[in-house]
């Protein structure tokens, strides 16, 4: 854990965190809103105290009351990765403006966002399916996802046909042999 790091960032951002910066093994971790992520990411990467270069990864979350934006950042003036988390964002139409303008390939991870979760990343230039067809209208990632069989399936009702195991027909009191690849 870089205690430095988390007092130089509860020194800088203090003022527009949502909750307290968590430190665990070589993560720390900080939460702001949605409205704030151009203006900290910014600084995160443009400060020589910061120097986040590298996003390594983007994600989207559903928590089932809201929606989040995990950015995943990595510095060489620090052994901790960075979790910054937008955090609270509406599940009825969830926005977020891009990062795009500090990293090009969030693209591809914000279209990947907004594919699976329904995300909108504002200023994002080419904000479209990525996995599933054009015309696809539901996000696969989101918690009030329905498969095509869950409507017959009531919560606990045990397992899919297709899931279950069988014994092999006509082996009863046989022993059943297995052979080696």
């Amino acid at each position: 854990m870089d205690r430095a790091l988390k007092a130089r960032l509860e020194a800088r951002f203090g003022d527009v965190l949502s909750g307290p910066i968590r430190q665990r093994h070589d993560e720390t971790e900080l939460r702001i809103e949605p409205k704030d992520v151009p203006d900290v990411l910014r600084s995160l990467h443009d400060e020589p105290a910061f120097h986040f270069e590298m996003l390594s990864d983007l994600a989207g979350v559903d928590t089932g009351e809201h929606m989040q934006v995990v950015y995943h950042l990595w510095s060489e003036t620090t052994p901790d990765w960075l979790r910054v988390v937008a955090d609270g964002l509406s599940r009825e139409d969830p926005r977020t403006p891009s990062v795009t303008f500090l990293w090009k390939g969030a693209e591809w991870m914000e279209r990947e966002a907004y594919d699976m979760f329904g995300i909108i990343f504002e200023g994002n230039r080419d904000l479209r399916r990525i996995y599933m067809p054009p015309d696809y209208q539901s996000f696969p990632l989101r918690k009030d996802f329905y498969l095509a069989d869950d409507a017959a399936r009531s919560p606990g009702a045990g397992v899919r046909h297709m899931e279950r195991s069988h014994a092999p027909n006509d082996t009863a009191g046989q022993a059943v042999r297995t052979v080696k690849a």
